[in-house]
């Protein structure tokens, strides 16, 4: 989440006009996250979540991100359900943008995952995978492997100067992963931005997952490759293979890897990272001028990363052969 685009409170008022959701009382900013604008919306019923669409969410895909979070909610996920106006519909524009009104989800992120954290967070992954398998939607991974190219040219002149040398590093992976990109793993609805910020916790047990606005069909595996990368690095960059251990383990009670998921796990959260250090880069390069938006450090992905170059297989993660 974040903000790009500043709304004043008669702006919002008026688009809240066409809802049956109270009258707007307070509204703030959401500065986290890098890729559309949010508000947390106070009215005289409840509270709501405001999200303008922006940079990368295409506004094509917003009917399938909408779908998919009444489907995962009908089927027991725990996710923001989309708010319909007095008209039923689910999507406005608002300051020239698409624009929805989503439920708020009670809970609070955790900053420093545990072990615990983890395990909850690989079943409630799990959870989504099986909830999701019926899906009728399905959407291309635009940030997957044929995507990465593009991002890698856009930041190779600029990436020595974020770090000696990030220009070979992206260029020698980017090669190695489009030719060991695996094939043929199971597929299904996936999230690919499940961090910390996006699942919320209360009592110390997973109560939410928000944000859906990567959502895409992939490899179930890489979703997971994506978890491991997001939910178990120390902050020094060091993998922290307890954690690893229970998240894989928590999400194999419930949907266990295929042999050749295993064997394809170091290759894929090679490939998550690299994704990552990617649009990161790309943020950390072209930050709009005043925006509220806090762009996250792309070398925190760039130490992951070599951490990957080095493994070799899938207990290096903590997966029980």
């Amino acid at each position: 989440m974040a903000v790009y685009t500043d709304l004043s409170a008669a702006q919002i008022a008026d688009f809240l006009a066409d809802y049956d959701i109270g009258a707007l009382t307070s509204f703030h900013g959401i500065a986290e996250g890098v890729e559309n604008s949010n508000f947390l919306l106070q009215t005289t019923q409840a509270s709501f979540i405001l999200t303008l669409y922006e940079k990368r969410v295409e506004r094509d895909d917003l009917p399938f991100f909408v779908g998919l979070m009444q489907h995962l909610a009908q089927h027991g996920i725990s996710c923001p359900q989309p708010v319909a106006t007095r008209t039923g519909a689910m999507l406005g524009e608002l300051a020239g943008r698409p624009a929805a009104i989503v439920t708020f989800l009670p809970g609070l992120s955790v900053r420093r995952p545990t072990a615990h954290h983890c395990a909850e967070l690989g079943r409630g992954l799990a959870q989504l995978h099986l909830a999701g398998a019926d899906f009728s939607g399905s959407r291309a991974n635009a940030l997957s492997v044929p995507g990465w190219r593009a991002l890698v040219d856009m930041t190779l002149a600029q990436a020595d100067g974020v770090s000696p040398g990030l220009s070979a590093t992206l260029m020698q992976n980017l090669d190695f992963l489009e030719h060991a990109w695996p094939r043929g793993l199971p597929e299904g609805v996936i999230h690919a931005d499940l961090f910390p910020d996006n699942a919320f916790f209360l009592n110390d047990h997973l109560s939410g997952i928000i944000d859906f606005y990567f959502a895409c069909t992939d490899f179930l595996a890489y979703d997971v490759a994506i978890c491991l990368n997001a939910w178990c690095f120390e902050a020094d960059g060091a993998f922290n293979i307890t954690k690893g251990r229970a998240l894989l383990a928590a999400y194999q009670q419930l949907r266990p890897f295929t042999t050749e998921e295993a064997n394809a796990l170091p290759v894929l959260a090679r490939g998550a990272a690299l994704r990552f250090l990617l649009t990161r880069l790309v943020d950390w390069l072209n930050v709009p001028p005043g925006a509220l938006v806090r762009p996250k450090d792309p070398l925190e992905y760039l130490r992951k990363l070599r951490f990957h170059q080095a493994a070799d297989h899938a207990r290096d993660y903590g997966l029980n052969a």
